[in-house]
């Protein structure tokens, strides 16, 4: 069984043409798929159906079996979904470390919450040296690793990730995918990685899945996704 699959999948805004037209896909227990296409293509429409965020015209969402379609975003995230948006969302007014303690509010109790956040720390050093940083004087990698670090401790069966590495400096993204293949290598966690840095997204991941128009065009080993130049070319644009 898939740790998250869906089926006849079909998403879209308003009374306009499907940005995912009839979509399946399963992804298994344990596995870092990488979610790659175009400006365009759909990636961003996908995270945000199955996390809750769009409503689905047609087809199923299920989680280890479990049917999400009709649930809100909030019970996808008690059953065991988590999405980290596009953009880097933590709550810049609050410290690094009030941001970590509301991400682990509902799932901890207060001595559990406190061993949870520690864990993070140590997960990803430099919010550790930055506990009492307001949110807006982070670096764009350091927010980064924070709302990863939040979605983290909400203890998640599958996370959905969209361009965690959008305007992020080389050497934070390798340190942040680093991070990101270590935890899932480690506690099993199930990762649908959607991203424009391609050759990154690749290097983590076991799988690479590649939408073109809302629909899936390959669907392969990352290292044989890698190596295919036409693949390549055609849709991923190197």
């Amino acid at each position: 069984m898939s740790a998250l699959a869906c089926e006849g999948l079909t998403v879209g805004y308003g009374d306009g043409a499907p940005v995912i037209d009839g979509l399946d896909l399963g992804i298994a227990e344990g596995a870092v798929v990488a979610l790659l296409g175009a400006n365009g293509a759909g990636k961003t429409t996908l995270l945000r159906a199955l996390a809750g965020l769009e409503p689905v015209r047609t087809g199923r969402i299920r989680l280890g079996g479990r049917e999400l379609t009709a649930l809100s975003t909030e019970d996808r995230v008690r059953s065991g979904l988590a999405l980290v948006p596009e953009g880097r969302s933590v709550v810049v007014e609050l410290t690094v470390d009030e941001n970590l303690h509301l991400g682990g509010l509902w799932r901890h109790k207060p001595k559990a919450r406190k061993a949870a956040v520690e864990e993070m720390y140590a997960l990803f050093p430099p919010l550790d040296r930055r506990r009492r940083a307001a949110g807006h004087t982070l670096s764009g990698g350091e927010r980064q690793m924070l709302a990863l670090a939040r979605a983290l401790l909400a203890r998640p069966e599958v996370l959905l990730l969209d361009e965690p590495s959008l305007g992020l400096a080389p050497k934070a993204t390798a340190q942040l995918l680093g991070v990101l293949r270590e935890t899932a290598a480690r506690t099993g966690l199930t990762v649908l990685l959607a991203e424009q840095n391609v050759t990154g997204a690749l290097s983590v991941a076991q799988r690479g899945v590649v939408l073109s128009l809302g629909t899936v065009v390959a669907d392969r080993p990352a290292a044989e996704l890698a190596a295919d130049p036409a693949l390549r070319h055609a849709y991923l644009g190197f």
